[in-house]
C-alpha cells in the first residue's frame, strides 16, 4: 500500500532516526492532556498512522485491544519487532480512505490521530474525516494532534487550520470534546501541537 501514500513521503529511509525520536517521548509525555478523556474500561482501540507503535503499544498494556495501522513498512517492522504485546495487532492501511478497516467493519472506542493529520492535502482531510468517523462506535473518543510550524525538508506537510479540523468532524456528526495545545516535546524552534478530542454522540 505504501507505494499510494503520499504523506509517508521521507519516512522509510528516516525510518531509524524517525524511531529513535518517536521513542525517546513516553505515551504519557504525548499525551498527558488528553488521557482523563481516554477510556479506562477496555475498548477496542485504533492507532491510525502508529509509527513505531508507542502509543499503541501503551494503550494495549492499559488492557485494551489494539490495532495498529502504519503504511510505511520500515516503521511497521521496528514497531512489530520493538512492541510484541499480544493484545497488539499490526496492519497496513492509511488515511485518507482506510479501505482495509473500511472493509472490516470494524468499529472502535478509542481511535488515535498522533502527527498523522498534517499529511493530508484538503482533500484528503475531507475523506479521511468521514473515513475515521465511520471507524468510531457509538460514545467513542477521537484524539488528534497536530503538528504545525516549518516543514523538515523532503516531507510533505500542510498547515492546518483548528477551525477546519472542527468543521469535518462536526459535519461527521462528531461532538468536540476538547481543543488546547502544547509545545513540541523534542524542542525544535516554531513547531507546536493542537490537541482535539471529537466524541460520537
Amino acid at each position: 500500500m505504501n507505494n499510494t501514500v503520499a504523506g509517508t513521503q521521507g519516512y522509510g529511509v528516516d525510518a531509524d532516526a524517525l524511531a529513535d525520536q518517536y521513542e525517546s517521548v513516553t505515551f504519557e509525555e504525548v499525551h498527558g492532556g488528553l488521557l482523563h478523556l481516554y477510556p479506562t474500561s477496555p475498548v477496542r482501540a485504533l492507532d491510525l498512522g502508529a509509527g513505531t507503535g508507542r502509543d499503541a503499544a501503551a494503550l494495549a498494556r492499559l488492557g485494551h485491544t489494539v490495532t495498529a495501522a502504519e503504511p510505511t513498512p520500515e516503521l511497521r517492522l521496528r514497531g512489530q519487532r520493538l512492541h510484541p504485546e499480544p493484545a497488539l495487532t499490526w496492519l497496513d492501511d492509511a488515511l485518507p480512505d482506510v479501505p482495509v478497516l473500511t472493509e472490516r467493519g470494524e468499529r472502535f472506542g478509542l481511535i488515535l490521530l498522533t502527527a498523522v493529520w498534517m499529511h493530508l492535502d484538503p482533500a484528503e482531510r475531507v475523506r479521511g474525516m468521514r473515513a475515521v468517523a465511520a471507524l468510531l462506535a457509538p460514545g467513542g473518543i477521537l484524539a488528534m494532534t497536530i503538528r504545525s510550524g516549518p516543514v523538515p525538508p523532503g516531507r510533505r506537510m500542510f498547515d492546518v487550520p483548528e477551525a477546519e479540523t472542527v468543521a469535518l468532524a462536526e459535519a461527521a456528526g462528531l461532538r468536540v470534546a476538547h481543543r488546547g495545545g502544547r509545545v513540541d516535546l523534542h524542542g525544535r524552534p516554531g513547531v507546536r501541537w493542537s490537541e482535539l478530542v471529537f466524541t460520537r454522540p
